[in-house]
């Protein structure tokens, strides 16, 4: 039996959907939202009806009927921190991204869209492996002080979902695999799996780790406290040079690798060059930690997301990264394949649909 499947991504001024059919894509479409039309809404739960008719009227336009509709499966937002996997959207579930249990996101629409969706035509509604999956081991946790515990946020969703195609191409189950994972795109997060779980991942939200396009990655404690109390920025601003405007946007102006990478490796840029290294190495450096949580026994480190399509940094990570373990590269990161699959999952009876 196959299952059409409805899959919707909000974004903070687009909303992606597709239909599949199993893992077939029938449609796909990426629907803009001007900021001039999201800013009459004074929150994002607001926007709800307004994305939500978008949404009927292109699959309408496009002649897909809802009522043909096996499941409806949305991005799971910012609850509290759960186990990776497959939830229902429950009343405690949909309570939970109308409040932004963790903060306000786009991606909380996600599961408040699929469930009225699917109310309306009477077929389950999930989400699959949110940002805020957390399934770290206790001692991970400790960061030194008390006050500051390190939490998991990251993306749950496409790295759960190449080491299950990994796990997939191998003939084996993804809980007997020992992998490194290293997502490498706005943000980088780096995880260790074990047994299932993502046992250690820096937190990416925050700009921990290395860093990346838009964000500082892990900064000189010291130094920090002291910027933050020089009087010369706001909180708001010290936030933003961690998380918005760090990383490759301080130091090139940029946030596009594609540019930064011709610049390294093409047009002779020497500082291009030097800040593309240290990102590699950085890089190499948490893929190494992460060996170290998972005792040296690592079946495969596994590159993804939008700059693992760039063969030289691949390539110097690899250079780096080799002696360990064998390393696979799955570029980008298809996150409504993924919600897709994570629904089918429940569908054709290979896991059961949690509860949150």
């Amino acid at each position: 039996m196959s299952y059409k499947i409805l899959v919707i991504n909000p974004g903070s001024t687009s909303t992606k959907i597709g239909v599949y059919e199993d893992e077939t894509q029938l449609f796909e479409k990426t629907l803009r939202h001007p900021t001039e039309e999201i800013s009459k809404y004074a929150s994002i739960v607001d926007q709800k009806d307004f994305r939500k008719q978008v949404i009927l009227d292109v699959l309408k336009e496009n002649h897909f009927d809802i009522s043909e509709l096996d499941v409806v499966v949305g991005r799971g937002g910012l609850l509290k921190p759960i186990p990776g996997g497959t939830y229902t959207v429950s009343d405690e579930l949909l309570h939970d991204l109308y409040i932004g249990k963790q903060g306000q996101h786009a991606s909380n629409l996600g599961g408040i869209l699929a469930r009225e969706i699917g109310d309306s035509v009477n077929i389950p509604s999930y989400i699959v492996d949110p940002v805020v999956v957390d399934e770290m081991d206790d001692v991970a946790r400790l960061s030194g002080v008390p006050e500051l515990p390190r939490i998991s946020i990251f993306h749950a969703l496409n790295q759960k979902a190449v080491a299950k195609r990994y796990a997939k191409e191998q003939g084996v189950p993804y809980s007997s695999l020992r992998l490194i994972i290293a997502h490498m795109g706005g943000g980088v997060s780096v995880g260790a799996h074990a047994g299932g779980r993502v046992i250690d991942v820096n937190n990416t939200l925050d700009g921990d780790g290395p860093f990346s396009p838009e964000r500082s990655g892990g900064v000189p404690s010291g130094p920090l406290v002291k910027l933050c109390f020089s009087g010369k920025y706001t909180e708001k601003e010290i936030y933003k040079k961690i998380c918005g405007n760090g990383g490759m946007n301080a130091y090139m102006g940029t946030n596009d690798m594609r540019t930064i990478e011709d610049d390294a490796f093409k047009n002779g840029d020497e500082k291009a060059k030097a800040v593309v290294d240290a990102f590699c190495y950085q890089v190499s450096k948490e893929i190494g930690a992460m060996s170290a949580v998972l005792s040296g026994k690592v079946d495969q480190i596994i590159l993804t997301g939008g700059i693992a399509y760039g063969k030289p940094i691949t390539d110097m990570i690899k250079e780096r990264v080799g002696f360990i373990s064998g390393i696979t590269i799955y570029p980008g990161e298809d996150e409504l394949l993924a919600l897709a699959q994570g629904a089918l999952c429940v569908l054709n009876g290979e896991e059961e649909a949690k509860v949150y």
